[in-house]
């Protein structure tokens, strides 16, 4: 037997359960999705067309092309919720389960509240909260290599925006302090 024959098996310790149990079937989000862009599509229709769907003299009113486009967006809403409702597999195909969300959130709500701290504690501060959060919670990295990493990332980036560059960036009240 050679060594190219030779199989090797690695099991992921962090895949989800093979025997999670289904949070949502793909019919619901399909609808779900359909009725969203249909509301959308319905909302930009109205709206464009107070503003002026017709033709004039000098050409199209703004919103001629928005509300067309928003009568095609409402017609391929309507066929994705007749395809949706016409499908036999849609309705027991599993779109997502509860292991695969979990992991999904695990990064979500992260990155949602990073942005929300960005407001409060400025970009710098609140990307190496995020990125030493990662690091040790998700990735279990050693906590000083997280830290090291986010400072030094975090430093990288502002020598290159704010001082490089001169970007202006959402700051919180260390860079206040600072002097920055």
């Amino acid at each position: 037997m050679s060594n190219t024959d030779i199989e090797i098996v690695v099991e992921d310790p962090t895949a989800p359960e093979a025997n999670s149990p289904q949070v949502v079937s793909v019919r619901v989000v399909d609808v779900v999705v359909s009725l969203l862009l249909l509301a959308l599509a319905i909302t930009l229709g109205l709206d464009n067309w107070r503003a002026g769907a017709g033709w004039e003299s000098t050409g199209p009113q703004p919103g001629y092309f928005p509300f067309y486009l928003s009568i095609i967006l409402g017609g391929a809403s309507l066929y994705g919720l007749v395809a949706a409702f016409l499908s036999r597999t849609e309705a027991t195909e599993t779109f997502v389960t509860r292991a695969q969300l979990r992991r999904v959130m695990a990064v979500f709500v992260p990155t949602v509240l990073f942005c929300l701290a960005t407001q409060f504690l400025g970009l710098y501060v609140a990307s190496f909260l995020l990125i030493s959060g990662f690091m040790r919670l998700v990735g279990k990295i050693a906590l000083w290599k997280s830290l090291l990493t986010a400072f030094i990332f975090t430093a990288a980036m502002f020598v290159t925006f704010d001082v490089a560059f001169d970007v202006i960036m959402p700051k919180g009240p260390l860079e206040a302090a600072l002097g920055r």
